[in-house]
């Protein structure tokens, strides 16, 4: 399940949106007087400044139901799916704290996400070769879509130092190897359904590799069988797709003319959506 991201799971009382998560905050380093701080100023001590509440602990066994029904699905070869939905569902309403973080705890995946549309809406509007020429890669006009998007890589996903970080890069890896079966061969005449394919099989891989992540694979009991075992990965997979093509229709309905600097709300939204149409997907399972 996953590739080298992979690990035991966040510790339970993480937060449920961790600090990293969030965009950086810029500025400068303060002026240092050479000839030491001046006197302070007992009459008008200066205002401490304005920093964001840290996190509540959360609860530590939030993702103990997600993880146990997991499981039970995985146990069973695929064939509970009572329990993969009760595993999904779980995860979104409990472990993450519902759809909207869920959403936010994509992490680096959103940044990624919405850079990986931007270029395949500039690629749809002006042409695979322009898209191309505005990151400097005139060179890779007119080659296969692998080494294409092999080349993007750096500008979709620049960093892979941090968990999160290794998800959004594991999720666009997997989208790459995915192409090569989407019979994406005209780049240069790059179409609207062409964009929401490669969003959508990039948004499918970094959510499943968040759930995946969170709720630790490595604690998961895995059918020892290898063909069992791809057989339940394949099942989450397309459990999670249909989710995510559904949000993408729901959220192009209510922005259909998404401007470029509007991509990262787009994606968010898309994000969002898949989440809140997985819990409802999953209880629906669960009551079967």
């Amino acid at each position: 399940m996953g590739t080298s991201t992979a690990y035991g799971g966040p510790g339970g009382g993480t937060p449920l949106i961790p600090s990293w998560l969030g965009d950086p905050e810029t500025g400068s380093e303060p002026d240092v007087d050479q000839n030491g701080p001046p006197a302070p100023d007992l009459v008008n001590p200066p205002t401490p400044p304005d920093k964001p509440p840290i996190s509540k602990a959360a609860d530590p066994q939030r993702f103990s139901g997600a993880r146990s029904n997991f499981t039970r699905f995985a146990v069973s070869g695929g064939n509970d799916r009572a329990s993969l939905g009760r595993a999904v569902s779980r995860y979104v309403s409990t472990s993450s704290g519902g759809a909207r973080q869920a959403a936010q705890r994509m992490g680096a995946s959103r940044g990624a996400g919405a850079r990986l549309l931007g270029f395949l809406a500039d690629a749809n509007a002006r042409g695979m070769r322009e898209a191309l020429l505005e990151l400097n890669l005139g060179s890779m006009a007119g080659r296969p879509i692998s080494e294409v998007f092999v080349a993007l890589a750096d500008h979709i996903c620049p960093g892979a130092g941090t968990v999160d970080e290794g998800i959004a890069r594991e999720a666009y890896i997997e989208t790459i190897i995915d192409l090569a079966g989407e019979g994406l061969a005209d780049l240069d005449a790059f179409t609207s359904e062409q964009m929401d394919t490669v969003f959508e099989l990039y948004a499918t891989h970094a959510i499943e590799a968040r759930i995946c992540n969170d709720i630790g694979t490595k604690v998961v009991t895995m059918p020892s069988n290898a063909r069992v075992a791809h057989q339940v990965e394949k099942q989450l997979r397309d459990f999670i797709h249909g989710a995510v093509s559904d949000a993408l229709i729901r959220t192009q309905e209510s922005a259909p003319n998404m401007a470029q600097n509007h991509v990262l709300t787009f994606v968010d939204s898309v994000y969002e959506s898949a989440f809140s149409i997985l819990q409802s997907l999953g209880d629906a399972e669960a009551d079967q």
